[in-house]
């Protein structure tokens, strides 16, 4: 290109970091290319308190990044997977599934190292319902929060006391230099990641066979699998932010190994998925891993949602 490329990006510091990245990435990779950022506010950052359920899901986080792009003032979009709808507005292509780094979520708390460390009716903060179900499920005794903003906010949150402990995404911790503050990873046995969780998309107009071209040299191919089977969980489900719903795939050799969880809000009812398959062929183990879900209780829980 003979212009610099511009790439779109939330104003979060998290965000900032990860546009970088991908900045830094595409300019070793392309001898004489040069990129700048674009930092835009979104609807999701503008949330204070309503649930991103309520307030109409995980495309908040994305609308406004591709608004830049459809009217030239972006090339490129850079965002977390997990924040990505499963299926993208009409014109969109994601151009790249890039690097991933540690997908499980953390513990971060003064009081305890772990979740059972805490004492009865202790709080716990979380932005999400895939968590809040699956903390409840397994420690029932503790009371579980909403808790919304970016990571510094919700930090910030636990060190004012108003939560003995929160749980957040390790990746985030971790690109912002913050994983001293974890005090315990969560595995995922105990709490299954997000689908995408860790990962970072890259997004441009399916019309820009240029940038797509430049972005394809990012794509990480074991992340990918893994972070399509995981969506294609969600896609068969409804994949909307009211569902309790966890994907977490892993990669060995030519294989994958997909785990998937559907849960109720309060984590009395729960169906799991565990299956493998090829992984060059990411999205046929992910419509297996739902077809499982349902026939485990999965379709039950999911009209009691209203899903």
């Amino acid at each position: 290109m003979t212009r610099p490329l511009v790439i779109a990006t939330r104003r979060s510091r998290l965000a900032l970091w990860q546009a970088g990245r991908v900045k830094a990435l595409l300019e070793a990779r392309h001898a004489g290319l040069r990129a700048e950022l674009l930092a835009l506010s979104t609807s999701g950052d503008e949330l204070r308190e309503a649930s991103l359920a309520s307030a109409g899901g995980k495309g908040l986080f994305v609308k406004e990044l591709e608004a830049a792009l459809a009217d030239g003032r972006a090339d490129l979009a850079v965002h977390s997977m997990k924040d990505v709808p499963v299926e993208l507005s009409p014109g969109f292509s994601l151009a790249a599934i890039a690097e991933r780094e540690d997908p499980r979520d953390a513990l971060v708390s003064a009081r305890a190292a772990s979740l059972a460390g805490l004492p009865a009716g202790a709080v716990v903060g979380t932005s999400s319902l895939r968590r809040q179900a699956q903390i409840a499920a397994r420690h029932p005794a503790l009371e579980v929060r909403p808790l919304r903003g970016n990571v510094e906010t919700r930090l910030a949150k636990l060190d004012r006391g108003e939560y003995a402990a929160v749980v957040l995404a390790a990746a985030g911790l971790r690109r912002l230099g913050l994983e001293a503050r974890i005090r315990a990873y969560l595995s995922p046995e105990e709490c299954l990641p997000a689908p995408g969780q860790g990962a970072l998309g890259l997004e441009c107009l399916a019309s820009r066979a240029d940038v797509l071209a430049l972005a394809a040299a990012l794509e990480d191919a074991g992340a990918a699998a893994c972070v399509r089977a995981e969506r294609q969980v969600s896609r068969m489900l409804g994949g909307n932010c009211a569902i309790p719903l966890a994907a977490y795939a892993e990669r060995a050799g030519e294989r994958l190994r997909l785990r998937a969880l559907v849960a109720s809000p309060d984590g009395r009812q729960l169906a799991r998925a565990d299956c493998e398959g090829e992984a060059d062929a990411p999205e046929a183990l992910g419509t297996r891993a739902a077809t499982l879900l349902r026939e485990q209780g999965a379709a039950r829980i999911l009209r009691a949602l209203g899903a």
